[in-house]
């Protein structure tokens, strides 16, 4: 990989340059990081606040990220950072321009120089990028390199301040079929696991622009990093299994970001048990464990939020009389492979 790319722009003056960051940019790069950091809730619905600056610059001199700036007449104005930590994409994370000015313009010569810069990788790598808050202006400009998008609804049950608690307790449930029982997560259970969410996800969207679920190898890789905490602290006593004479058919999973906001990363039933109101159930009962939790003041926990297609109809609607309520969309864009580059 070219430890750097420089092509000159003249455009109104303007000498445009970008480049990997090297150590020698760490201190004029500062002001436009902590400027995204301002920003990275507001403007980009991030849940979190971002690494610190000195913890980003650690990330990227340990090559868990790639950080590719962008200089006007040799001043640093926007950034690109992208990993390739997932063995089978190149995740895309985030495109920011300083004081969110002349975003567009920015953020097109770095998306190109991006693709100059991963040519060889995207050979057999898809590209993905979700394009949270202010980047889902880019939309039109990307989909000109190829980019393709996924719409995608971000959910979320609020522990106070609304009904969702109400809705959650008025839900109406199929009943259960005689041989169903739940169980929280037991380790025992992982190939069971492996083999149900690869199952429910290998022809998903999802599977577009992370397509490690196209694979077993690939979903063992995914479930991996759920249980051993690698995305956010795993909640075994919150995750569901469904069982089915004794067999593992279904999974909720559960986990916990910073303390506070538990999320849902993955739900899935075996086909030949889908269909009867049976992921209802496993919901449920992860969200009033949860809940659980709050009132015993054993997790100060906020919310949990869950991800869909915004086409999803069966799915937003289940979620919804559970007590989750849309909170915002967003387009999940990817790029495929292509076999000339």
């Amino acid at each position: 990989m070219l430890p750097y790319i420089h092509e000159e722009d003249e455009k109104d003056n303007q000498i445009f340059e970008a480049r990997l960051l090297t150590k020698n940019d760490y201190k004029g790069f500062a002001p436009v990081y902590n400027d995204f950091i301002e920003k990275a809730v507001s403007e980009y619905m991030f849940e979190l606040e971002p690494l610190g600056y000195e913890d980003f610059i650690d990330s990227v001199e340990k090559k868990l990220i790639e950080c590719l700036v962008l200089y006007e007449n040799t001043i640093p104005v926007a950034f690109l950072v992208y990993t390739t930590a997932i063995s089978e994409a190149i995740e895309l994370n985030i495109i920011h321009s300083f004081q969110m000015e002349n975003t567009t313009e920015r953020s097109m010569y770095l998306v190109k120089k991006f693709l100059e810069l991963t040519k060889s990788e995207r050979m057999d790598k898809i590209v993905c990028y979700p394009m949270l808050g202010n980047q889902q202006k880019l939309v039109g400009d990307i989909a000109k390199y190829g980019f393709k998008f996924v719409g995608i609804a971000v959910l979320r049950f609020m522990m106070s301040g609304t009904n969702s608690r109400d809705i959650l307790k008025m839900a109406e449930l199929s009943e259960l079929p005689e041989g169903y029982s739940f169980v929280e997560w037991d380790d025992k259970y992982y190939d069971d696991a492996v083999v149900v969410i690869q199952e429910g996800f290998e022809n998903s969207a999802d599977a577009l622009f992370d397509p490690r679920f196209k694979t077993i190898e690939g979903t063992q890789d995914i479930m991996t990093k759920v249980v051993k905490s690698l995305y956010a602290e795993f909640l075994p006593e919150a995750t569901t299994v469904m069982l089915y004479n004794n067999e593992p058919v279904g999974f909720c999973f559960m986990n916990l970001t910073g303390g506070k906001i538990a999320n849902i990363p993955l739900v899935s039933i075996k086909k030949a048990h889908q269909g009867k109101g049976l992921s209802k159930h496993m919901l449920k009962k992860s969200v009033e464990k949860l809940i659980e939790w709050v009132d015993n003041g054993k997790k100060p926990i906020t919310e949990v939020n869950t991800t869909t297609e915004t086409n999803n109809f069966q799915a937003l609607k289940m979620y919804r009389n559970l007590g989750f309520k849309e909170d915002y969309n967003y387009p999940q864009s990817y790029l495929p492979v292509k076999e000339d580059v």
